[in-house]
């Protein structure tokens, strides 16, 4: 099993929507960044861990848990003109991007924020936590998510 970290704006797509989905499950749709592609296509699988950080908002931070409930598939968004995940040089014959389903597990108490994320000693190399990192998945290790569990329960 491994861990990740999955960032969403929440006014575009937030925990509470998850949980509000049918079966509490929605596809991860719209990544179009390569390495974060590479992540859900190539590593991502059924059970994985998931913490759900919701970015772009005050405060940022880790606002609960999923798990990938069904693995990589092409990311039919990418060729339908309607959809603001449009790519025009995408070939259904040949994905390019891809995308996992995610199933709401639980909704933290309160938001376990950035700031508070910084603080931890034992969190210091999460990938979320170094300058610059705009990735919208990354890894964690079993240890740190159990660090953020516990710090959101």
């Amino acid at each position: 099993m491994k861990y990740w970290l999955m960032k969403t704006e929440p006014d575009v797509f937030s925990i509470d929507d998850l949980k509000n989905h049918p079966q509490k499950t929605s596809p991860w749709e719209g990544v179009r960044n390569y390495q974060a592609r590479n992540f859900m296509r190539d590593e991502m699988k059924k059970g994985d861990k998931v913490l759900i950080y919701h970015s772009n908002c005050k405060p940022p931070g880790v606002a609960g848990i999923a798990e990938v409930c069904k693995e990589s598939y092409p990311d039919h968004f990418a060729w339908d003109k309607k959809s603001k995940y449009y790519d025009a040089k995408c070939d259904p014959q040949n994905p390019r991007w891809f995308m996992v389903d995610v199933k709401f597990k639980k909704m933290f108490k309160s938001t376990v924020s950035l700031s508070e994320l910084k603080e931890v000693k034992a969190l210091e190399s999460m990938l979320i936590l170094r300058k610059g990192n705009r990735l919208s998945i990354t890894p964690v290790t079993k240890k740190e998510f159990e660090i953020i569990e516990k710090m959101g329960d």
